[in-house]
């Protein structure tokens, strides 16, 4: 637990001076200086740190089969593949409280060693083990069932009972706690009610009752007849998606499990042990019973009275008045499987018969993954807080308060977002403490159901982890097979913590219906999100023919976790058909509206909650001081800069007073590695010059310097006569496009470049936008927003944006990056166009044959040094080449080097070769070849600048890194 703070916390520094480093001009001091003053900073930095974070607990692992006997006797053997983490210092001198750790379904011990190394870290004895049935574990898969995989784990806390090195509360009562997520969280809730052993557990993203897990049904029955209404709670809308998943999971190879925080995980299972064999290739690894279970509900898509007894036997939902253990349950908000309303039916359970009981939601889930860091270490936090204080006796008793986060922005240290954790003092359950009535309006309306439930809307991805989250985003409801009501835009901001509730009617001529009821966010624009794509499946029965005759049925929506902001609308939906469930078969048409009266309104629990102070608090108070010390740092070095600047030789050199540039005698250094050394060149008035070269040749780093990002260590670079400095005001006659293109997608392309002029500070009336445009060719395009814009767009608004002002000098990095052939030919005649009346253009470039037909004149820079420069023609002119296609281009290569006066040769693909003849005449060149028995198949005379500038570089273009 505590690595991945430390990870964060390290990832911060890094980031706080490499963007200082950066903006304070690290070539303008000496290496010593810098040196000094970078050690200070980060001695200053780790002592902190290390202040304020302890240091992780070291664990040894033992591997062990454990032999355990379970079943309904007692007397079934099997064997478990067990990991123990033991915290080095534990010994019969110095016991450690143990817990279990178990795996979700389909995973193995393997799935949870993250987690187990981060328990072991805070001095828990962490007993990992794969459940009968996957990995290389023998048995079967009995789904959490109390004779068997929760027998299991009672013989696993005897295990633990023989050890010296672990506290014991009495004679083969280890003090242990019990953890697990999803499959390993029922079994965490069951091994508290069948082992009163167990001190403590933190069941996570579980269920209550899996019957009314796999059969959805969120109509709120209102027969008055307890069995009725018991029927109809358990006549849902089977899950065929999530429950095939699982039962794939049993028969196939068993990989990927979820984990404490419902992230899928990759762990290949071993070979089926003959033990585990039902000899039905339809079960696989599955008990008979369970399997037989499956295939009949999967079959008819009902919950019939033997399925619902097994799967109730593996449900907490009977047996939570038995449960004495303190539980802290967690349960996700992206999690169309086991939604939050299992953690409400857990707690209620558990805390009516006065045991310690704790709810915390999170951002994930079996549909959003572990959540966001900050997310991931509430969680932590709040864990190793339960079992601190009830395996440890370290502190006061946790709160029995409610916690839960949502998203909140962006989490600049790791790129991803950031949820705020927030805190109720009383659990208010899925109803939430208030609430908040929204008006819908609308008629009733009629919706399809299509045949065999196809086509469907797909709401959710089941067992896809954090990508399923991108579904809710982009839920396409397809027309005909929906309804939706829609509200007037909300006067303010309200956040929705539980689940709403609404009243439908419905009419079908068969007296049944199947609909799925979804509340969407609806911004300002129309984009719709549905929360974690999260559905209520209602099944109901008893219909009437005619809407005029329906009766208002209330449906509970899923608990979620949003805030609405003010001026957005929501919107109810009513559908027949998703793909994640199993709905009738043969096509019907119903009638749907909303309720009558005040029954239209749609109810939305909220509660008052106060945000979390946590650990990033202090981070907080760090930065800022750290952000005090750069400042102070800052402020030194700028005086330092301003007092050398004023020293700076701004004498203008007469000869080049007219010449956009000169650079003379270019050396620059990092240490010992020269990136470029004695670099010269002019660029004049009228003239497109190529600057070309290899990777690792010294481009970048001429660009660089030539932009004042980076000094010289000795030379000269002149502009219009005026010695280069960083903020020299002759920088105001240079137009660059370096580094790429970076625009506000938000904005239109005229008002990107609108702000950038602003940002320079000159009167507009300078910018000379009409003539920059008109050269850039941008067309009407200018007025569409940037996220519209093609890469091509993008890089001729970029060229457009160094135009403004008709700077006398335009340099330009790759300014065809990602273009297409049409708009590379644009480009072309941009840059042509500009160099007109004087101005000049200096252009870095990789396409040779663009290079070619666009500049002037080349400079070609190969190993730091100028190896050619002058007009492209000249540099063309100078290297005669021949193509050469051959049968053999190694045997052809030697021949090549064996034959005198031959200048050089590449090697281009499988079977060419362009060479340098020299003085060797085509004739002599291909006798010699045919003698030695190479074929050729066709010699081509060539001038073009990649020959030229193959025979400048050499056959290898490898240069010496990133210059």
């Amino acid at each position: 637990m505590g690595t991945g703070v430390r990870g964060r916390t390290v990832a911060v520094m890094r980031a706080l001076v490499a963007r200082w480093w950066a903006r304070t001009g690290v070539d303008r001091w000496s290496r010593g200086r810098w040196i000094g003053f970078g050690v200070a900073a980060l001695l200053l930095a780790a002592a902190v740190v290390w202040a304020v974070l302890p240091t992780p607990a070291a664990y040894r692992t033992v591997d062990e089969r454990v032999s355990v006997r379970s079943g309904p006797a007692g007397d079934e053997s099997v064997t478990l593949d067990t990991r123990l983490y033991l915290p080095k210092d534990a010994s019969a001198q110095h016991k450690v409280p143990a817990l279990l750790l178990a795996h979700g379904f389909g995973g193995t011990k393997e799935s949870v060693t993250a987690d187990a190394q981060d328990l072991a870290g805070l001095g828990y004895a962490v007993l990992t083990w794969t459940a009968r049935g996957f990995g290389a574990s023998s048995g079967q898969i009995h789904l959490d069932a109390p004779d068997y995989e929760v027998r299991d784990a009672s013989r696993l806390l005897d295990h633990l009972a023989k050890r010296p090195d672990i506290v014991l509360d009495g004679a083969g009562d280890p003090r242990a706690g019990v953890l697990g997520g999803s499959y390993g969280g029922a079994l965490s809730l069951l091994l508290a009610a069948y082992d009163h052993r167990v001190d403590a557990i933190v069941p996570m993203i579980t269920w209550n009752d899996l019957g009314r897990s796999l059969f959805a049904q969120s109509a709120v029955p209102a027969t008055g007849d307890a069995a009725a209404d018991d029927a109809i709670r358990y006549d849902g809308v089977f899950k065929q998606a999530w429950a095939g998943v699982f039962f794939g999971s049993g028969t196939g190879g068993g990989r990927g499990g979820i984990s404490l925080g419902g992230a899928q995980g990759t762990d290949g299972a071993a070979a089926v042990p003959a033990d585990r064999v039902t000899g039905n290739p339809q079960c696989g690894r599955w008990a008979e019973d369970v399997c037989q279970t499956y295939l009949r509900i999967a079959t008819t898509g009902r919950l019939d009275a033997p399925s619902r007894e097994l799967l109730a036997s593996r449900s907490p939902a009977g047996v939570l008045d038995r449960i004495k253990a303190p539980t802290l349950l967690v349960q996700g908000a992206a999690d169309s499987l086991f939604p939050l309303a299992e953690a409400d039916a857990n707690a209620r359970g558990i805390a009516a018969k006065g045991t310690p009981v704790r709810v915390a939601w999170f951002t994930g889930g079996h549909d959003g993954g572990e959540g966001p860091q900050s997310d991931q270490d509430r969680l932590k936090y709040l864990t190793a807080q339960w079992f601190d204080h009830y395996l440890k006796g370290n502190g006061a008793a946790p709160a029995d308060t409610f916690t839960f986060s949502r998203i909140t922005g962006l989490d600049a240290v790791d790129r991803g977002t950031m949820a705020t954790g927030y805190q109720v003092t009383d659990y208010p359950g899925v109803d939430g403490a208030g609430t908040t009535r929204v008006r819908l309006t609308g008629p009733p309306r009629t919706v399809a159901n299509p045949p065999n439930g196809t086509p469907a809307a797909l709401s959710s991805l089941p067992s896809a982890g954090a990508l399923a989250s991108f579904v809710s985003g982009a839920v396409t409801d397809l027309p005909g097979q929906h309804a939706r009501w829609e509200s007037a835009p909300l006067d303010e901001d309200t956040t929705i913590v539980g689940a709403p509730t609404v009243n439908i009617r419905a009419a079908s001529p068969t007296g049944e219906a199947v609909l799925f009821v979804k509340l969407y966010d609806v911004d300002p624009k129309g984009s719709a999100t549905l929360s974690n794509g999260l559905i209520a499946p209602v099944r109901l029965t008893g219909l009437p023919t005619s809407i005029d005759q329906a009766q208002p049925v209330r449906v509970v929506l899923p608990a979620i976790v949003r805030e609405i902001e003010a001026g957005h609308r929501l919107r109810l939906t009513v559908a027949t058909a998703d793909q994640s469930y199993l709905g009738p078969v043969a096509p019907m048409v119903y009638t749907v509206g909303l309720g009558t009266g005040d029954g239209t309104d749609l109810t939305l629990p909220t509660v008052r909650a106060t945000p979390i102070a946590t650990a990033d608090v202090l981070w907080l108070y760090l930065l800022i001081g750290l952000v005090a010390l750069l400042a102070v740092g800052l402020t030194v070095a700028i005086g330092v800069a301003r007092r050398r600047t004023r020293r700076l030789d701004r004498s203008v050199v007469a000869e080049h007073a007219d010449t956009p540039l000169r650079v003379r005698g270019l050396r620059k250094t990092y240490g010992d590695f020269v990136a470029v050394d004695h670099i010269d060149f002019t660029v004049e008035r009228g003239q497109v010059v190529g600057l070309l070269g290899p990777n690792g040749a010294g481009k970048t780093t001429s660009l660089r310097v030539l932009m004042g990002l980076t000094q010289a260590t000795r030379g000269d670079v002149l502009i219009f006569g005026h010695r280069l400095a960083p903020g020299a005001p002759v920088l105001s006659r240079i137009g660059a496009l370096v580094e790429g293109p970076g625009f506000l997608p938000h904005l239109t392309g005229e008002q990107n470049l609108h702000a950038y002029w602003r940002a320079t500070g000159r009167p507009w009336e300078l910018a000379r936008f009409t003539e920059a445009l008109e050269i850039a060719g941008l067309g009407d395009a200018i007025n569409r927003k940037v996220k519209t814009y093609s890469h091509g767009m993008k890089q001729r608004l970029a060229v457009a944006q160094a135009m403004l002002g008709l700077p006398e000098l335009l340099v330009l990095d790759e300014p065809t990056d990602g273009l297409d052939p049409p708009q590379i030919a644009e480009m072309r005649r941009v840059l042509q166009r500009y160099a007109q009346d004087g101005r000049a253009v200096l252009v870095s470039s990789h396409l040779l044959a663009e290079v070619e037909q666009t500049c002037t004149h080349a400079v070609v820079v190969n190993k730091g040094k100028v190896v050619a420069s002058g007009r492209v023609e000249e540099i063309v002119g100078d290297s005669p080449t021949t193509l050469l296609d051959v049968t053999d281009v190694d045997l052809a290569s030697r021949t090549l080097d064996r034959l005198d006066g031959v200048a050089g040769y590449a090697v281009d693909g499988e079977r060419t070769l362009v060479v340098d003849l020299g003085g060797v005449s085509r004739t002599e060149a291909v006798s010699a070849l045919v003698k030695a028995g190479v074929g050729v198949d066709r010699v081509t005379p060539r001038r073009r600048l990649e020959d030229a500038f193959l025979a400048l570089v050499g056959e290898s273009t490898a240069g010496s890194g990133d210059r």
